[in-house]
């Protein structure tokens, strides 16, 4: 196959006598690996990130609330056979939530959630029963389970009693309502600090006893696709009718995935810059080509050679380095993912850097997932950012005059 004699040329200027590669080349194509690879290495961590909190999040809520004004009026059995008729649903259970009081002993206060549920139901809408770390999933005869950061924060653990205010106590003018005494019957963690920090879970008809009518009182719904939420709560419009609230968890969670999504973009923006850098490298290693092959270009073009062809000679040899810089780039970013734990886990163990402290994220690896789309995306703006920064120098080598470039010393 006969090559086109501008990309002939264009490969011999990659490729000078005395070595294998121009120096200048090889720094240009590193500058555009990196560029790349860093794309790639944070769009991919962000998304892990963001599927990682999907997955938690849906671990301990359910797909779909569905809440009745007034409460459900010891209604909940009649309403969850009729949701769970609904196409679509896998199960439901009714739950109620509300801000509680718990006082330790030194006098501090800690404000978290107590979520009354029925303990036979709630493993059809949640995975927190599969997520004890300690003791058993037990909410009978006053028995509670809570998060693991909050009994190390509260200094409790299983069998330990802990002294509850609800918020009726203050809301009560003509009676007073005295705390109560829960005992402690598992720990579970959840992985996700709002969660094993923020709520305990009791028995449904002691909580709504103990609220005295305070909090949100609704149904968990769970469906069989969570993408597909928003259709099944559409079909629970139509049956449960016009005066039942029914929300998804996107719609809940909107503000954090939305937060996510716009620092995903961000860091696109921002890191593209590294990318605009090293294409200035290519066009300031086509610059210098052009000076040092000036009588070149000259002989060129007194024998006949074309402005356009002595333009396509640079603009290949600018796209080359383009190309094998954003190959190079992506072949290295997907082994830098693959690796990425067990680099962290040097830098851990070697330098000391806690660079995701576990205490606090609760994460034992770095989560990662590389989408095809967003590889497709990082490697075809660096291409077009490549061929752009070779126009410049392809048009300058294209406009030299021939006379003047055979005179050149």
């Amino acid at each position: 196959m006969t090559l086109p004699f501008s990309l002939f040329l264009a490969l011999k200027y990659l490729k000078p006598k005395r070595t294998f590669l121009s120096v200048v080349t090889v720094l240009s194509v590193l500058g555009v690996l990196l560029g790349v690879a860093v794309l790639i290495i944070v769009l991919s961590v962000m998304t892990g990130f963001d599927e990682m909190w999907r997955t938690k999040i849906l671990d301990f809520n359910a797909h779909i609330t569905v809440s009745v004004p007034g409460g459900l009026a010891d209604e909940e059995e009649s309403l969850c056979a009729a949701i769970e008729e609904v196409p679509g649903v896998t199960g439901a259970a009714p739950f109620l939530q509300s801000l509680v009081f718990i006082q330790k002993p030194n006098g501090q206060v800690e404000t978290p959630m107590i979520r009354g549920i029925d303990p036979d139901r709630e493993g059809r809408v949640s995975r927190i029963p599969e997520r004890l770390v300690a003791g058993e999933f037990s909410v009978a005869d006053g028995a509670v389970v809570i998060g693991g950061d909050l009994a190390a924060r509260l200094g409790v653990g299983v069998g330990d009693t802990l002294t509850v205010y609800s918020p009726a106590t203050f809301l009560g003018e003509e009676e007073i309502r005295l705390p109560s005494e829960m005992t402690i019957a598992g720990l579970f963690e959840m992985g996700m600090w709002e969660f094993d920090m923020g709520y305990m879970l009791a028995s449904l008809w002691e909580t709504r006893d103990f609220c005295g009518g305070a909090g949100l009182e609704a149904i968990q719904v769970m469906t069989a696709d969570p993408y597909a939420a928003e259709t099944v709560a559409a079909a629970l419009r139509a049956r449960l009718g016009p005066d039942v609230r029914i929300s998804t968890w996107m719609e809940q969670n909107q503000q954090l995935f939305a937060a996510l999504r716009v620092e995903k973009n961000m860091m696109f923006f921002l890191l593209i810059f590294i990318t605009i850098v090293a294409a200035f490298g290519i066009t300031n290693t086509l610059i210098t080509v052009t000076v040092q092959k000036t009588r070149e270009i000259g002989l060129l073009r007194s024998l006949g050679f074309s402005a356009g062809g002595i333009m396509r000679v640079f603009f290949w040899q600018g796209w080359i380095e383009g190309v094998l810089g954003t190959s190079l780039g992506v072949v290295t970013g997907l082994v830098v993912l693959k690796y990425r734990n067990h680099l962290l886990r040097l830098l851990n163990d070697r330098f000391g850097m806690q660079l995701l402290p576990e205490e606090l994220y609760h994460l034992a690896e770095l989560p990662a997932h590389t989408l095809p789309g967003d590889v497709a995306l990082v490697a075809v703006s660096v291409l077009v950012i490549c061929t752009l920064a070779a126009v410049i120098p392809a048009w300058q080598a294209a406009k030299l005059d021939p006379v003047g470039a055979l005179r050149y010393e």
